[in-house]
């Protein structure tokens, strides 16, 4: 579906893939970012866009010379990733239960963290790196150690999938855990000291950014670059529990080689090149996909989800959707379904069905289906997946 150019009277155009009219709180948000001074030719709103903190999560907001840590947000580094196994669905009939139970048991969830450290953790290369993090998070490390390998809770989740040939995948979401958050919460605080000290006349204080060059904004770009790094390689440590898990299970223990695998953030800024410019490019809610990129983008439990592969473009910043997208708010799910209509909604699926994870009910998502269609000019599905396991965190 070609964009639509929103009719918001602000400095830099917002252009939208959302295919419905934004709600009045959404519209402030995306003229609040759409208004800041640096943000370069103009604000691009995924199809799964929705309320977030400071601006709007689906937002790809590519900057000249300044950064929003908020716009990042506070789970930094936060994505997806998968593999494509050399097995087919009917090795994993009468398996599921037990498969979905060692997971639960190798893969701490929710506040938990890893009772051990295991030698690949210790070994990461950038926990030399820790030193020159933020002072508010030095006490930290350990517990940032303990945490790689480690899912989160909210809506970060373990699952194995079959594609429509009947082929198994792994595929998990989770981010840079408690330290992502603390690390981002400190550079948050002090942009918006900076921004009161300066008397900046913010349309909302959750937009305070930094200043390229300046030694705060040096700070947070090395804070976010190490957090990035940890959200990808703890997505890495899981997966590879995970996928020793399938193979007991599947092949007697035998170590098996993918056929495919993908790992991409879909909380983050990184610096690249549009329309000839170096820019900032701060991905909330959204996935790089430049041409040859591949990319995942999820469904709720019970529907499907989908490996991508871009499209590169241009108008996007080279990006998609990162997911359904929420229709209600967690609090509002709990309010308005039942354990009843969960068990109803993930029929055939082998997961936890009891109130704990209500909030992420399949009918608090947007159709994910109308968010692919949304996005056809972003990018090309190279699977189409459909869940059997489902581990939530």
């Amino acid at each position: 579906m070609p964009y639509e150019n929103l009719e918001i009277n602000t400095p830099a155009p917002v252009l939208s893939w959302a295919n419905h009219p934004l709600g009045s709180d959404e519209t402030k948000m995306a003229k609040n970012v759409a208004s800041l001074p640096f943000v370069f030719k103009h604000v691009a709103l995924m199809p799964d866009v929705h309320l977030g903190k400071g601006a709007l999560v689906g937002s790809v907001i590519a900057t000249k010379d300044a950064i929003i840590p908020a716009a990042v947000g506070v789970d930094i580094g936060c994505g997806m990733s998968a593999i494509k196994m050399p097995f087919t669905g009917e090795k994993l009939e009468g398996k599921l239960k037990k498969i979905r139970l060692e997971i639960e048991a190798a893969i701490p969830t929710g506040f938990n963290e890893n009772k051990e450290i295991e030698k690949s953790v210790t070994n990461w290369q950038h926990w030399h790196n820790f030193q020159y993090l933020h002072p508010g998070v030095q006490d930290l490390e350990n517990k940032a150690m303990k945490q790689m390998g480690s899912l989160g809770g909210g809506n970060h989740f373990i699952e194995v999938c079959l594609d429509t040939e009947n082929q198994v995948w792994l595929m998990l979401h989770s981010g840079s855990r408690n330290i992502g958050n603390k690390l981002a919460q400190c550079h948050i605080s002090t942009a918006k000291e900076l921004a009161k000290m300066a008397g900046n006349n913010l349309p909302d204080p959750d937009l305070a950014y930094f200043i390229a060059s300046t030694p705060e904004f040096q700070a947070y770009w090395n804070d976010l670059q190490w957090a990035q790094d940890y959200a990808r390689f703890n997505r890495d440590v899981m997966m590879a529990r995970f996928k020793h898990i399938i193979e007991k299970h599947l092949a007697g223990g035998k170590v098996t080689k993918p056929l495919l695998q993908v790992n991409c953030h879909h909380n983050y800024a990184e610096k690249e090149v549009h329309f000839g410019e170096d820019v900032y490019v701060t991905r909330k809610g959204a996935v790089r996909a430049q041409t040859e990129d591949y990319g995942i983008i999820p469904g709720s439990m019970g529907a499907k989800s989908f490996i991508v592969k871009g499209k590169g473009n241009a108008q996007s910043f080279c990006s998609c959707a990162h997911g359904a997208g929420r229709l209600l708010s967690r609090n509002k799910a709990k309010n308005v379904y039942t354990l009843d209509d969960l068990i109803e909604q993930t029929k055939g699926i082998e997961c936890r069905k009891d109130n704990d994870v209500l909030d992420e009910i399949p009918g608090a998502y947007k159709p994910i289906e109308q968010v692919m269609e949304n996005q056809s000019d972003l990018v090309e599905v190279v699977a189409t997946l459909k869940q059997v396991v489902c581990v939530k965190g």
